[in-house]
């Protein structure tokens, strides 16, 4: 990573998952009607539920920011993701039939394990 520090991706992995959790959350809050239908739902009702997963998501991005720019800590984040991934695989072992269950828990789990093991190194890197 010439020209690019390792801390720096860090920050650039981070800004990246909280970017895809506002997008989600926006998604969630705006069009929850096209968002389920892209994931393969006919509808949903009532829309608060969907339209409360959305402001959940854009909450949970600004905790992760102030949280590591405050703190340079990432267990929020690491917390969510894992809670995710349990949620999500449970759901998709239970049979729920839309692709999108099974390809965010596993999305969640990779953006855990990548700013883990980038943090871990920065951490690790810095203090000697």
């Amino acid at each position: 990573m010439k020209g690019l520090s390792v801390a720096k991706f860090e920050r650039l992995v981070i800004i990246l998952i909280v970017l895809h959790s506002i997008g989600i959350g926006i998604g969630l809050l705006w069009s929850p009607q096209w968002a389920f239908k892209m994931a393969g739902w006919e509808d949903v009702k009532p829309l608060f539920f969907s339209r409360q997963a959305g402001a959940f998501h854009i909450v949970v991005a600004f905790a992760y920011l102030i949280e590591y720019f405050r703190y340079r800590s990432i267990l929020i984040l690491l917390t969510a993701k894992g809670i995710a991934v349990v949620f999500l695989f449970g759901i998709a072992a239970l049979g729920e039939s839309s692709w999108v269950v099974l390809f965010s828990g596993i999305a969640d789990g990779l953006m855990g394990l990548v700013i883990f093991f980038i943090h871990r190194y920065v951490v690790k890197n810095e203090s000697g």
